[in-house]
């Protein structure tokens, strides 16, 4: 028998299990409403947000941290406490800022294990440098994330955010003598003067795009310059950092030849961007950070080259034998891509078609490769009828990008049990490239991302543009306060039709409902009706197959549909995209669910149907056909319909 001081700790054992299992449980429960206080906030007009909803949201994340210190949230709760700081300080006062780096350098003390440190300590020296400007200070944490993360995908901006601090130190000592009077007000008002920091881009053939940093939201100008042909764009009320001063960046291949910063004059940079060839440009404003996005783009050479078929036409080359011809990259970036340069090197480059009659010279035994090599029928016209160029011209599909959405400190939304966006479509993004690799011999897949790496939206266009990309497929996850909500639905790049759409592309573009409603010129002029109907198609492909398979697993899941709305992600793109939200992670039941690998694998399944029967309607599959059958080594049928 025991005794009763052994009854009372084993009772006190068996009451403390359950009551650390539901304050985690308590503490997910409110990270979710943190979150959901978090997207109300940021999808008010930047003007009619109060310090007091900062306030709110904040303590709301805070209380996670209260509520059960071990919880898988906390980290996170920890991150976006230490970002609405960071904003706060940006928009009310700077007294914020410090407290930021206190949240973040906490986050870095007691939870030394987080797969998040090496991105916080580099922003606690970003924010040091830019925001609080301390330079020492700064200087001294970068050196301290080099010697952590020497080969992080950061550590060449930590490397050129040292160079400027040392070039500033030494324009500081030069200038010094030249100070005369009363300077405080000046250098004051000097600091309240957004900085141009960085200047990043992606340069291809027939496509350029080019993304400036600043520190603040500013009011530019642009024009276009004949003899020679160059772009400029004036950025008003702005300064350069001292390592851009009179920079010049020079581009061997593609449209772009150059691009020069240089102080105009007071408060006004000027970017000069030396074009050839360039058919038009237009530019927008993203936020947090703040990033000037502009595109160039050519008059499109495949289509100068290449003339309408006859009624019987022969096998068309396509893309796949122009990938084949040039194996180098398309274009140069400043930065590294996140594109897979294993798989580009692995690709086996596309054979040409033999005549028809030559095939039937080696005999029986080859009949059925000869069928395969026949020339392609008509390609289908759309679901509206309509035969677009991409049809009439026989074009090819080879290349073609998946892009996982979120990752690093950008989770995503998350389930009422944690399931993280940003995790769930790295998976599926995953297991669909290894699909089409294995069952579209001769197509080439590149990710924007294959780990858990942060890469804003505008990158991952570009990546897919300097790719020669001929399909762009973002994955994401959705949410909705109506935690019953369930579905797949797809979209492409329009102009939004309902205000569900809207907030699906709120959500997904992490900004206001002010700066998306200035996207619409934009978008005008970026989108080509060609892409958007093609988009829509290649929409409907995925939507039908990935709904109908994920049906024989739950009869009630529903098709929510083809919807269109103006995705960051998709505008720009030079190649038919859409976004598919595959299951909505807000869904307890379906969150489940997508935490078991048949059931992503189910999703991989149903987008990889999708995109193979669009590629069937567009009579894009014949190579791959034509290789199945002679890497399968399958037998000519026989006269009587069994295989030999």
């Amino acid at each position: 028998m025991l005794a009763p001081a052994a009854v009372a700790v084993a009772l006190v054992v068996s009451l403390a299990a359950p009551a650390r299992a539901d304050k985690k449980a308590d503490a997910r429960n409110q990270f979710e409403r943190a979150v959901n206080m978090r997207t109300w906030l940021e999808n008010q007009p930047p003007k009619e947000r109060t310090l007091g909803d900062y306030k709110q949201t904040i303590a709301a994340y805070h209380k996670v941290y209260l509520i059960s210190p071990q919880s898988e949230e906390v980290t996170a709760s920890l991150i976006a406490e230490a970002e609405l700081y960071r904003e706060m300080g940006h928009q009310y006062d700077p007294k914020y800022f410090p407290v930021a780096v206190e949240k973040y350098n906490f986050l870095l003390k007691q939870y030394p294990a987080s797969r998040y440190r090496a991105v916080v300590l580099f922003t606690v020296a970003s924010i040091q440098l830019r925001d609080l400007h301390q330079p020492d200070t700064a200087e001294a944490t970068f050196k301290e994330y080099l010697q952590r993360y020497p080969r992080s995908y950061k550590a060449d901006d930590a490397r050129q955010a040292l160079k400027e601090i040392a070039d500033s130190r030494q324009k500081t000592i030069d200038d010094a003598s030249d100070v005369k009077g009363d300077v405080a007000e000046p250098r004051e008002a000097e600091k309240r003067t957004p900085s141009v920091t960085e200047i990043r881009t992606w340069n291809a053939e027939n496509y350029t795009r080019i993304v400036v940093t600043i520190d603040d939201t500013i009011k530019y100008d642009a024009a276009r310059i004949k003899s020679p042909d160059r772009i400029y764009f004036d950025l008003y009320k702005a300064k350069l950092a001292p390592a851009l001063a009179k920079k010049t960046v020079t581009l061997d291949d593609g449209l772009l030849k150059s691009v020069r910063l240089a102080q105009n004059k007071q408060g006004v940079v000027r970017l000069v961007l030396d074009v050839s060839g360039a058919k038009d440009y237009s530019a927008f404003l993203l936020s947090n950070p703040y990033r000037l996005v502009i595109d160039v783009h050519a008059q499109p050479v495949t289509t100068a080259k290449r003339s309408p078929p006859a009624a019987a036409p022969a096998p068309a080359s396509g893309k796949s034998d122009a990938v084949a011809a040039d194996p180098k990259p398309a274009a140069k970036s400043s930065e590294p891509a996140a594109t897979t340069a294993e798989n580009r090197a692995s690709t086996a480059p596309a054979k040409s078609s033999p005549k028809p009659g030559a095939a039937a010279a080696k005999g029986k035994a080859d009949t059925t490769k000869t069928a395969a090599l026949d020339p392609p029928k008509e390609a289908k016209p759309t679901r509206d009828g309509q035969r677009s160029l991409t049809r009439a011209l026989g074009l090819k599909i080879s290349r073609i990008v998946i892009d996982p959405g979120h990752g690093g400190h950008d989770t995503g939304t998350i389930g009422p049990h944690g399931l993280m966006e940003k995790d769930l479509c790295l998976d599926v993004a995953l297991r669909l490239g290894r699909l089409i690799e294995d069952k579209l011999p001769g197509a080439e897949v590149v990710y924007t991302r294959k780990d858990d790496t942060f890469i804003p939206l505008e990158d991952r266009t570009a990546i897919a543009n300097q790719s020669n990309a001929d399909l762009f497929i973002s994955i994401h996850a959705n949410s909705s306060h109506d935690h019953a909500a369930r579905g797949v639905e797809t979209y492409y790049l329009n102009f939004a039709t309902s205000e569900e759409s809207m907030e699906v592309a709120a959500r997904e573009n992490e900004r206001s409902q002010e700066s998306m409603h200035d996207l619409e010129d934009i978008i005008k002029k970026i989108a080509r009706n060609e892409k958007i109907e093609e988009s829509k198609e290649l929409a409907s492909d995925i939507q039908e197959s990935l709904t109908q398979r994920l049906q024989l697993v739950s009869g009630s899941r529903k098709d929510r549909g083809v919807k269109k709305a103006p995705f960051i992600v998709l505008i720009g793109a030079n190649m038919p995209s859409v976004l598919s939200e595959i299951s909505f992670v807000s869904n307890p039941n379906d969150e489940k669910l997508l935490r078991k690998g048949d059931q992503r694998q189910r999703i991989a399944d149903g987008l990889y149907k999708g995109i193979a029967a669009y590629l069937e309607n567009l009579n894009s599959l014949t190579y791959n056909k034509s290789k199945l059958v002679s890497d399968n080594h399958i037998s000519p049928v026989a006269s009587d319909g069994n295989s030999k």
